[in-house]
């Protein structure tokens, strides 16, 4: 608090009595007028769920981050350095021009990769392959973001102008120790031999995919397979997901069971009855961890 506390607070929750009583002391002796946003939370279910953070936490951990308008990161870390590749994901189906796609995603990306290098922090060398761009003007657009949301890390650092191959490099003096949250699952086919994404977030994964194949590539007639329980999560209630979807798109998205399926696997098919190829984070990631149980 003494490092970080700013304008940008709006509430600081502590649901232990001792450390709330510690807060209110110490935020009265540094920043008496930020007093009011101090709470004490007393509810019965967890903190963290609460406000939704271990959900965001499984999110934000994982080997794969989601960003706005469909794209998506994949991070990974080796002894030598870290690697953070940036793809389009449903996006690149959704303009014709190629290199406005990729300038779009790539700015998008820009701001999370620097916001990630916080979260984690991650320190050392981070390489960031952005989607390729043939203008040079394009580049250095993306370069500047880099650069720009930088500096909003108290990290010393270093970033280098993007190469012609849509490589980025950057160095970063580490803070504190490395924040490696394992987010992964045991998987509950293979008798606990292998790993799956968090469960948590196959919820986002599907919401997104519905409402990009509604809107960008405006599909009808859709129909959608999953797991039984996600079924009842998606069908039941008066104001289900599934009818909260047609009130907003006005297109009827059929919702069936397919007890094949298991819990984080989901799959839509046309008006055709053919199947949808979906680019995702969730779903790429899903079909390498399966090569590796089947390794």
């Amino acid at each position: 608090m003494r490092d970080i506390l700013n304008e940008s607070f709006d509430n600081i929750v502590v649901d232990d009595e001792r450390l709330y009583d510690e807060t209110k002391t110490y935020i009265e002796t540094i920043a008496p007028d930020k007093l009011n946003i101090l709470k004490h939370y007393t509810g019965k279910v967890k903190t963290f769920e609460h406000f939704n953070i271990e959900k965001q936490l499984k999110s934000l951990f994982g080997k794969t981050v989601s960003i706005p308008g469909g794209g998506y990161l994949v991070i990974e870390h080796t002894e030598a350095l870290h690697v953070i590749d940036v793809n389009s994901g449903n996006k690149s189906n959704s303009e014709t021009d190629q290199e406005a796609t990729a300038l779009n995603v790539n700015l998008t990306a820009a701001k999370e990769v620097a916001r990630q290098l916080r979260l984690r922090d991650l320190g050392g060398i981070i390489v960031v392959d952005f989607i390729d761009m043939k203008s040079a003007e394009n580049r250095q657009k993306v370069f500047e973001v880099v650069k720009e949301e930088m500096k909003k890390d108290r990290s010393k650092f270093t970033v280098l102008p993007i190469s012609k191959f849509g490589l980025c490099q950057i160095t970063r003096q580490r803070v504190r120790p490395e924040q490696n949250i394992v987010t992964g699952e045991v998987c509950p086919t293979c008798g606990g031999s292998g790993t799956i994404s968090a469960s948590i977030l196959v919820t986002d994964e599907i919401d997104r995919t519905i409402e990009d194949l509604l809107t960008r590539q405006n599909q009808k007639n859709l129909t959608l397979y999953v797991h039984p329980f996600l079924h009842a999560y998606y069908t039941k209630g008066l104001l289900s997901k599934q009818r909260r979807w047609f009130l907003k798109h006005m297109k009827w998205v059929n919702i069936m069971k397919d007890t094949s399926l298991a819990l984080t696997d989901f799959k839509v098919m046309d008006e055709h009855g053919d199947e949808i190829e979906l680019q995702s984070a969730y779903t790429e990631v899903n079909g390498l961890q399966d090569r590796e149980v089947e390794a």
